[in-house]
């Protein structure tokens, strides 16, 4: 997988104290200097504040305890100013988006606001007043747009994770040009009240974060139903599942591929698919030009309408308030009848059902997040149809209302992230994460973790890891070591008092309330497992532990008693870290 020189994980996140990790991301920021990342930065003394008070509260019940996060300046953050870059669309909410106070609600401190295409129309993130963004990896390169700033924060290792918009894939373009992943949930899957439009029946609320893992635990956290969205839908549950040892995906036919003259992107991407295989998708090259073909419906069709109706008062009473390439976009729409619009719409249907036969038939889609890579200069030459070249993938996804994941995979020739974008049909977002966290280990888990005839797993968490004290009493039963995984990410971590060796407690929380927690997965035979369970001591005990792979084996627990008034360190997500810390 490409590795990120400097976008964090949670887990580096939440090994700092929430007043850590806010000072740590306001001197990252500093350190990047980039005055255009964001539109309203909060004062550090009033994120210190918010980290204070979760200090004082504790960290039960929430499972984003004092990360620090960006939010795109299209949703509101009470107190602080939206503009959608447009000074003069500036408005000052009261109340947060419905998402955002879901986040805040769980521990999440938002830092700041931060820049965007203006109106959330574009792909390059080159069109705001407040500048251009500069790219995490290589600073001649486009941002991405339209959520620019959102992505950078994250790439650059500012925020643990940040909200972005996605229409036309500005949740996935960006997470490509910065080497992280982008979050598209399922249309209705997080609330849109709160966030300013661009395309009401298009648009959600996207995440980015530095691994899958976390992207999909803010989404689980975002998630829920809201009667005041029209949008809003109950789906099944995001996070991450098991993909299973195989799944079919579907890929464009090669004559169909296009990379706009990048030879580097196409490579990459024939690379990215041989390591998908690897991983247990079985590759099928099917007729794309239907997908392409919905794609261009977005900008030549008249959901282009939709975006001048959500700026319809400034755009007729002062147009020169918006940027010039936005304006030319959005002011096409005044050509468009609404004859155009049903045509559109019955033509839209009818691709729909022509379609509808291969997105059934497969398990998912993997596309290449970026055709091509662009320089802020090439596409300053060139502002529109460079634009167009980079939804060439994207476009399609929520007209065809489709979930999607930008996932980093490898490494292009000129040294570039190489990504790709799983997609599938509504409700399958936490299949896709699956698929995505695979790729990010490249391992095939299910596959490991398996025991032998005769055998019987266990999954250990604490004191009987390999090198602690009590991995003797594996050891010397001949227990084989199958696996070191984690946990599904609802579980919690306590150290338990009293106990000699220190010894943690694993327990089962709610989802969206837990972390995923490092194991190891041991097999013994009958008789040694028999007398292992035996000298089990309470408050411990033996129960069944969810693997992230969606595998259930036999495994260490602790009882309810035994955790009141234990330490929660789940936020080190791993009982040899928190050992560690304390050395």
């Amino acid at each position: 997988m490409y590795s990120h020189k400097t976008a964090k994980n949670f887990a580096f996140w939440q090994a700092m104290s929430p007043s850590d990790a806010v000072s740590h991301a306001f001197r990252a920021h500093a350190a990047y200097d980039d005055p255009a990342m964001f539109i309203t930065l909060r004062d550090e003394a009033d994120c210190l504040a918010d980290a204070k008070r979760l200090e004082a509260e504790g960290p039960a019940g929430k499972p984003l305890f004092g990360l620090p996060f960006a939010v795109k300046d299209n949703i509101d953050v009470a107190g602080l100013p939206t503009t959608a870059a447009c000074p003069d669309a500036r408005y000052v909410p009261t109340v947060s988006a419905f998402a955002v106070a879901r986040l805040e609600a769980a521990g999440a401190i938002c830092i700041g606001k931060s820049n965007l295409d203006q109106f959330a129309t574009g792909l390059v993130g080159v069109r705001s007043p407040y500048g251009v963004p500069r790219n995490s990896i290589r600073q001649d390169l486009i941002p991405g747009g339209s959520s620019s700033g959102s992505a950078v924060a994250v790439g650059a290792g500012i925020a643990a994770f940040s909200l972005g918009t996605d229409t036309a894939g500005s949740g996935r373009i960006p997470a490509g040009l910065n080497g992280i992943v982008g979050l598209k949930p399922s249309l209705g899957m997080l609330s849109a009240t709160g966030m300013m439009p661009a395309c009401r029946t298009l648009d959600t609320i996207s995440i980015f974060a530095a691994r899958t893992a976390d992207a999909a635990r803010a989404a689980s956290v975002a998630q829920a139903y809201d009667a005041a969205d029209f949008m809003s839908r109950q789906l099944p549950d995001a996070g991450v599942s098991a993909p299973g040892k195989s799944f079919t995906v579907g890929v464009p036919r090669r004559d169909q591929r296009q990379f706009f003259g990048d030879a580097a992107a196409q490579a990459a991407y024939e690379a990215d698919l041989e390591t998908l295989a690897a991983l247990g998708g079985e590759i099928e090259e099917i007729d794309f030009e239907p997908f392409h073909a919905v794609a261009r419906l977005l900008y030549e069709g008249p959901w282009v309408a939709e975006r001048f109706h959500a700026v319809r008062t400034l755009i007729e009473s002062k147009p020169s308030a918006l940027h010039p390439v936005t304006h030319k976009i959005i002011s096409g729409a005044s050509k468009i009848s609404a004859v155009d619009t049903f045509d559109a719409i019955y033509k839209l249907s009818d691709m729909k059902r022509q379609v509808a036969p291969v997105i059934e038939r497969l398990d998912c889609f993997a596309v290449p997040t970026l055709p091509a890579a662009y320089t802020v200069a090439e596409v300053e030459a060139d502002p529109v149809q460079l634009n167009s070249n980079l939804g060439t993938y994207t476009n399609f996804v929520n007209l065809l209302d489709m979930a999607g994941i930008s996932v980093p995979v490898g490494t292009r020739s000129d040294g570039l992230p190489s990504s790709l974008t799983l997609i599938g049909p509504a409700g399958s977002d936490a299949f896709l994460a699956g698929v995505g966290q695979r790729l990010e280990s490249g391992v095939i888990e299910a596959n490991e973790i398996a025991s032998r005839p005769g055998e019987i797993l266990i999954c250990v968490v604490g004191a009987h890891l390999s090198g602690m004290p009590l991995n003797h009493e594996l050891t010397s039963r001949k227990a084989r070591l199958v696996a070191a995984t984690r946990t599904a990410p609802d579980y919690a971590l306590h150290a338990l008092s009293g106990t000699v060796p220190p010894k943690p407690g694993l327990a089962r929380v709610k989802p969206g309330n837990g972390v995923s927690i490092e194991v190891e997965v041991w097999a013994l035979d009958a008789a040694g497992f028999g007398s292992f369970v035996d000298g089990v001591p309470a408050p411990l005990g033996i129960g069944t532990v969810r693997l992230e792979d969606g595998t259930q084996v036999n495994g260490f627990i602790a009882e309810g008693i035994a955790i009141e008034d234990a330490t929660d360190i789940s936020s080190f997500g791993s009982w040899r870290r928190y050992i560690a810390s304390r050395s």
